[in-house]
């Protein structure tokens, strides 16, 4: 009994220390900061520009603000392939292709990606 309480004490100790550690997501932007955001590279900065801006910089459409770790983390946990097929093949209100006939599979990658606030790899 002594011996299980130990061990459920420490098991209570590591989450809690687990949990004190991890960061908590940044604020959702603003929409004039949402409106402001883009791809670095100048060649995904124009496929978003012109595909996706319309609907995710822009709050209330019904898609996930840029960069609103927030919203975007459910989707996030489903994995980039499933988020990458709903790109392509469409889900919900979310176009097939995103309306990016330009896209490749790299570049949805890279723009949800971006949109999501995970252009860093460890993120």
């Amino acid at each position: 009994m002594v011996r299980l309480s130990i061990t459920l004490a420490a098991a209570l100790v590591l989450t809690l220390g687990l949990a004190a550690c991890s960061k908590p997501a940044p604020p959702a932007p603003t929409a004039e900061q949402a409106l402001a955001l883009a791809p670095a590279d100048a060649r995904l900065a124009a496929l978003y520009a012109e595909s996706c801006k319309a609907c995710h910089a822009i709050p209330d459409t019904g898609a996930p603000l840029v960069h609103d770790r927030k919203a975007w983390d459910p989707r996030w946990k489903q994995g980039e392939t499933v988020l990458l097929d709903h790109s392509i093949q469409g889900f919900g209100a979310m176009p097939a292709g995103g309306q990016c006939a330009a896209c490749t599979p790299s570049d949805f990658n890279a723009l949800i990606r971006f949109m999501a606030g995970r252009e860093d790899p460890a993120t």
